[in-house]
């Protein structure tokens, strides 16, 4: 967790396939030439500085075998994250011997502590949207970190509120009754869902199937090509190892809450059909959010990094 008053500058190296480099050399270097750091692009092409203070820092990578890059001036303010665009080069024939030595518990908590910072209009939530496409995954630590935050965070319970307020006024599960009583008892079916299908969705079965909860900004492409990618984000996700595959993480994720919901839907109300319906709701839901992700929401979050804009 970064220090108050610090800020973190990080990025990833790529060669021109656009294969990650592991194993650069990467040297961080203040106006003053004082403060001067190093580390070397791990495993995933990463790296990271944290704790910097306030100043005008400039990047340089380089490594056995490649080219040289020197980043423009960075103006690092206090608090805040900056990702370098996407550093790519060439690397000359032959092979490149490399040492991966990237701090992935350190990248991993930079991940959250980016994501709890962005909010929309600076109040609502828009923990599970990175704009940086090359971003880090978290680890399973991580993962349960940001669930659990998002289930906590005080707009959860609000949102909840209303749910349940909606439902009492449309007489949705009527066995709960009417009145504070039985307000209460829908208030608490609400909560209960958004509990289980955050933790589930994105923690639990991230954490098992080593997958990504959040959605990557695209950013760029036809209109049409970006609405098709958010939507099949909630069916396809990206693992851990940067590679696409189905989302078995927010799938199971929506049908298991639905079957655990049998556990305090009122008697008439449960069986298959209560499964099977929310959990394509949901799932369906997903895909809808997907979309204004994809196209509203970027302008109006607070806190995106500056320099992550999608897709390179």
């Amino acid at each position: 967790m970064p220090h108050t008053g610090t800020g973190n500058i990080s990025g990833t190296v790529l060669d021109t396939n656009g294969e990650v480099v592991q194993g650069a050399h990467v040297t961080l270097s203040g106006s003053s030439g004082s403060d001067t750091r190093t580390a070397e692009s791990g495993s995933n092409g990463q790296f990271a500085f944290t704790g910097l203070p306030p100043d005008v820092y400039k990047v340089t990578v380089t490594g056995t075998g490649m080219s040289t890059f020197t980043s423009t001036l960075v103006s690092l303010h206090a608090g805040e994250v900056y990702i370098v665009p996407p550093v790519t080069f060439s690397v000359s024939g032959g092979v490149t011997s490399v040492t991966v030595n990237g701090n992935k518990e350190e990248l991993a908590e930079e991940q959250v502590q980016i994501a709890v910072r962005q909010r929309v209009g600076g109040v609502i939530p828009n923990f599970y949207s990175t704009y940086d496409w090359n971003a880090p995954p978290m680890m399973a630590k991580q993962k349960f970190q940001l669930s659990i935050r998002s289930i906590l965070d005080p707009v959860s319970f609000l949102v909840v509120a209303g749910v349940a307020g909606a439902e009492q006024y449309q007489n949705v599960f009527p066995a709960y009754g009417s009145g504070i009583e039985g307000y209460g008892k829908r208030y608490g079916a609400a909560f209960a869902n958004h509990v289980s299908g955050t933790l589930l969705g994105r923690a639990v079965y991230p954490a098992i199937f080593h997958q990504d909860p959040r959605y990557f900004y695209k950013g760029k492409g036809s209109i049409p090509s970006r609405a098709l990618y958010a939507m099949s984000a909630a069916v396809i996700a990206r693992g851990d190892d940067g590679r696409w595959k189905p989302n078995y993480s927010n799938v199971l994720g929506n049908f298991s809450a639905g079957a655990i919901s049998n556990l305090y839907y009122p008697a008439a109300d449960r069986g298959a059909s209560l499964v099977f319906l929310n959990g394509l709701a949901d799932t369906g839901a997903d895909a809808v959010s997907n979309l204004i992700r994809e196209f509203l929401l970027k302008g109006v979050t607070s806190h995106v990094p500056k320099g992550a804009n999608g897709q390179p």
